[in-house]
């Protein structure tokens, strides 16, 4: 979980008196997941967050699965999945299960309202853009590379600058945090973590906005986009302190750990969730055994479905794979690296990749959309004959991300 924060304007004890300068009471709110047993923050409005003008039409928001057989692997272009429009309309979901959804967006509007999903965590890996995330706890500003985390209730807005966007989207119906291994009893990381607090960038600028008007916030809800039309802006927080906020950190500032013969992924991970984990891969050494074969080693998800998803670097160790493809390799079937990149691996002494990796310890199912954009022929692209052909490339070997 997230370290603490105070910003702005806060009473000494909680649930006491804060006034504003008129000498009427601040609207205080305790903002919290698991009853009032999880991780909080306590925000003051300038004016009650209750009170709604109108509230619009329900807007479907649910995502269409396939009901096709999944037992084999799968690599979807993820440059081939059509996206545009505003943030919530550009989304386009690619993969998912009770626990976790994933989905793609390359925004070509800006956004006319404020989105808040009531029933998931959003982890966005920025693959491209920059620009500043919009919240009343404050601004959050992102680059490429990073990884900006919302929990859920909370409400923001993105804002990018001019540039190609294209961003990877986590949707988790859990809270996302810190692995326990890498956190003391008190939640602090350790020593052995490949991240710090010092990587973590909590909101840094607190902009309160004491206006009037009608305000659409699109909530998202059981399927629906559910559009609430409030009276003040949702971004009148005048102070907060607590565990509860958005946050960035880049995928640049995980140290990877390594050792003298090949690290199993786990070794990767950087955020969990209930019955997934997240896990990013970053250009690192490879083993130094004198015998050691970097390449990674064949094996059986015997309890998990495996995607990556491919940002930067030559992915030789995946024919025809892109910058943007996802590859799936379920539970209940070996895979491994493709011919020939095993041998190409020794003598290797480093990577330059960078990937996004999410196991599931649920099956997941394929949409309609991901379908469209498959290459179909990658369930036999291990098939040796592929590369004995002159000019291949079959016997190239790039990183872990031949995982």
């Amino acid at each position: 979980m997230p370290h603490y924060v105070r910003m702005g304007n806060v009473p000494h004890k909680r649930h006491t008196q804060h006034r504003r300068p008129d000498g009427q009471l601040y609207s205080e709110e305790v903002i919290g997941a698991e009853g009032f047993s999880g991780i909080s923050s306590i925000a003051y409005h300038v004016h009650p967050p209750t009170v709604v003008d109108k509230v619009g039409e329900p807007i479907p928001y649910g995502v269409e699965y396939t009901d096709l057989d999944f037992l084999r692997h799968r690599h979807i272009r993820g440059f081939d999945v059509d996206s545009s429009g505003a943030w919530l309309e550009s989304r386009r979901y690619v993969m998912g299960n009770s626990d976790v959804r994933l989905a793609v967006a390359s925004p070509t509007e800006e956004m006319g309202y404020f989105y808040r999903n009531a029933v998931a965590d959003e982890m966005i890996y920025v693959h491209d853009g920059e620009g500043v995330l919009e919240s009343p706890f404050g601004n959050v500003p992102f680059r490429k590379g990073d990884y900006v985390h919302v929990p859920r209730t909370i409400t923001h807005r993105w804002k990018f600058n001019d540039g190609p966007r294209r961003l990877l989207v986590i949707e988790s119906f859990s809270e996302i945090h810190y692995p326990k291994r890498y956190t003391n009893n008190s939640g602090q990381l350790l020593e052995h973590s490949p991240y710090c607090e010092r990587d973590i960038r909590p909101p840094t600028e607190l902009v309160t906005h004491d206006e009037e008007g009608s305000f659409e916030v699109r909530i998202a809800k059981h399927d629906y986009l559910h559009p609430v039309f409030f009276r003040y802006h949702p971004f009148d927080f005048v102070g907060w302190d607590g565990y509860m906020y958005p946050y960035a950190t880049s995928i640049h500032d995980f140290e990877p750990i390594t050792g003298r013969v090949h690290q199993p992924p786990p070794v990767h991970q950087h955020f969990t969730g209930h019955n997934f984990v997240i896990c990013s891969f970053v250009p690192r050494l490879f083993d130094y055994h004198p015998q050691g074969i970097p390449a990674p080693y064949n094996h059986s998800n015997i309890d998990s479905d495996e995607v990556l998803y491919y940002a930067e670097g030559d992915f030789m160790s995946r024919r025809g794979i892109d910058r943007g493809s996802f590859t799936l390799h379920p539970g209940g079937i070996a895979h491994g690296p493709h011919p020939g990149t095993v041998e190409a691996s020794i003598g290797k002494e480093r990577t330059e990749e960078l990937a996004v990796m999410v196991d599931t310890f649920r099956p997941l199912r394929l949409t309609k959309a991901a379908l469209g954009a498959e290459d179909a022929d990658y369930m036999l692209s291990w098939r040796p004959e592929l590369y004995d052909k002159p000019g291949s490339g079959g016997s190239g070997f790039e990183g872990e991300t031949g995982h």
